[in-house]
């Protein structure tokens, strides 16, 4: 197995999940992961903003506010619009994977909840259609206003595994309180919760990085980090507090702490400008966490190899 930092489009066209984690391990903390939405005006309408996101250096993509039950992508015109995920994917070269949300209608609410639209919630039926598009792997997650609790993630887990086999790659986790009250801050996440969601079947769990969360140090995050390592999974830190849209030497200081906390896989979120982070902030992230040898590589190298 390859370490992701070798690995070219070839490579990741005949991966499994299971492959994408062992090659992400073998990496060392320096797999860049970007999400990016896919619905409504990509920062530049001539490409999506997937295919942008790659281009300044991200290893992974991961969609956001993508509808299994009406499947399309902002940018990217395709005739049978079931084949719109393998369609990207091929223009890329990279894994695709895409946000599903755990909401529990029971969760006590931080603020005004949104409604989601039922292709985009963690169900066995959605988890099926994931399947179906040809997704890499799925991140069980909530986005701001949408009631996602640790508990209904810890099931939602579960029910992926059992749908989507032990092959796909589960990535879980909070990266701020998605409107819940008592679970923000430095509350987000328990030990327990990070037991649960390893025992429930996730291959990544989802953290906020250091200074992204009120309270979330370089200590608590290398605490919480260091419990995912010890119960057998791999840590994401996730940037997804709209500071993937702040200055160059914010996005530096949090990268470098991310890394001094020991995760394995870097996120940097979707709301910079329209619908991806800052572009830049994409290469200056991938820069510290792995120099410019790898992200000139990761940016320039054909989907044809």
């Amino acid at each position: 197995m390859k370490r992701i930092l070798d690995c070219t489009a070839s490579d990741f066209s005949r991966m499994t999940g299971r492959d994408l984690k062992a090659s992400i391990q073998a990496a060392e903390g320096r797999t860049l992961l970007a999400e990016v939405i896919c619905a409504g005006t990509p920062l530049y309408p001539a490409v999506t903003n997937a295919e942008m996101a790659s281009a300044f250096g991200a290893d992974i993509i991961l969609l956001n506010f993508f509808d299994v039950f009406q499947p399309g992508i902002a940018g990217l015109a395709v005739e049978q619009p079931e084949e719109v995920v393998r369609t990207l994917k091929q223009y890329i070269g990279r894994p695709v994977g895409l946000n599903l949300e755990p909401v529990d209608v029971t969760a006590k609410q931080a603020e005004t909840l949104l409604e989601l639209p039922k292709g985009r919630l963690a169900t066995a039926e959605t988890f099926q259609e994931a399947k179906k598009l040809g997704f890499d792997f799925v991140c069980l997650t909530g986005n701001p206003k949408t009631g996602v609790t640790n508990a209904e993630i810890a099931k939602a887990i579960k029910t992926a595994r059992e749908v989507m086999g032990e092959e796909t790659l589960i990535i879980a986790g909070k990266m701020h309180g998605a409107g819940v009250a008592g679970e923000a801050g430095e509350d987000i996440v328990s030990e327990a919760d990070i037991i649960n969601f390893v025992e429930a079947g996730a291959d990544v769990i989802l953290l906020p990085s250091p200074g992204t969360i009120p309270g979330i140090t370089l200590e608590s995050c290398k605490k919480m980090v260091n419990s995912i390592r010890k119960h057998g999974a791999l840590s994401m830190l996730a940037t997804g507090t709209s500071q993937e849209g702040a200055d160059e030497a914010t996005i530096r200081q949090i990268a470098l702490m991310s890394k001094m906390a020991g995760a394995d896989l870097f996120h940097i979120g979707d709301a910079g400008y329209s619908g991806i982070a800052i572009p830049e902030n994409i290469m200056h992230y991938s820069i510290v966490i792995r120099g410019k040898r790898h992200t000139y590589v990761r940016m320039a190298a054909s989907v044809k190899r």
